[in-house]
């Protein structure tokens, strides 16, 4: 795995790729072409997080809520993630990244599934960029699902309820074992998380953009890592001169 040192630059970033209708639409085009675009940018964020040196990267590719749209709509999405797997996973692979899936999987087709299995199977030992793909994914469902797991482990007389804390509920999350995101970043100037890692965002720096994913480019990834170096990161401490200030 890539070794963090410079504490400018985060450990993991998580983007919310949200605009590709509202791209397509308003060059008069369809819904999914704006999908299809979306992948390009998807390809050049991947490419440029890995020359960043960060560890992680998170995208929010479908959420448990996206089904509500026209299905042909769904069914293509689901056809381009298929489809950048399949033709990606090769390059990841000699480049030593790793490849994850969260969120539900039930409800996914069997190709897509099976596409995202294999990924996840082949680049397991992987130890350069780790890339997580949320798809199908609700924050809110869970969290629900952990605090039933451990439900049912206190049920059965496996876990004290008193043991339960912050650190197991983390555990039972689908991140489990990955750090929580130092920065999320999304586009389309909509500002909100929109039910999307609401446990592992409690501390994390926020930067909205208000170009639609289609044209996120390098140069914009970078530049909200810059913005990120700029941020004080307290986690309801002082910062290092209101510390100083108050040592009297």
């Amino acid at each position: 795995m890539n070794k963090i040192i410079d504490p400018a630059i985060p450990r993991h970033v998580a983007i919310i790729m949200d605009g590709n209708g509202r791209w397509a639409l308003g060059r008069g085009l369809g819904r999914l072409f704006g999908h299809r675009k979306g992948v390009e940018a998807v390809r050049r964020t991947v490419d440029a997080a890995r020359e960043s040196g960060i560890s992680y990267l998170t995208l929010f590719a479908f959420s448990s809520e996206n089904w509500k749209r026209p299905a042909d709509e769904v069914d293509g999405i689901m056809e381009l993630i298929a489809t950048f797997i399949h033709r990606e996973l090769d390059n990841y692979h000699r480049q030593n990244m790793r490849f994850q899936m969260i969120g539900e999987r039930s409800g996914l087709s069997a190709k897509i599934l099976r596409a995202l299995e294999v990924a996840e199977e082949r680049t397991r030992n992987n130890t350069g960029l780790h890339v997580v793909v949320a798809v199908n994914y609700g924050s809110r469902a869970e969290i629900a699902g952990a605090a039933r797991a451990l439900a049912k482990k206190v049920a059965e007389g496996r876990l004290n309820p008193d043991d339960i804390d912050e650190a197991a509920i983390g555990e039972h999350l689908d991140t489990a074992g990955l750090p929580d995101p130092d920065l999320v970043i999304r586009t389309s100037g909509e500002q909100r998380l929109s039910n999307f890692l609401l446990w592992q965002t409690a501390y994390s720096e926020l930067v909205f953009l208000p170009c639609n994913w289609p044209d996120f480019s390098r140069e914009m990834f970078f530049e909200a890592l810059s913005e990120y170096a700029r941020r004080n990161r307290r986690f309801g401490a002082l910062s290092a001169p209101q510390a100083a200030l108050t040592d009297t």
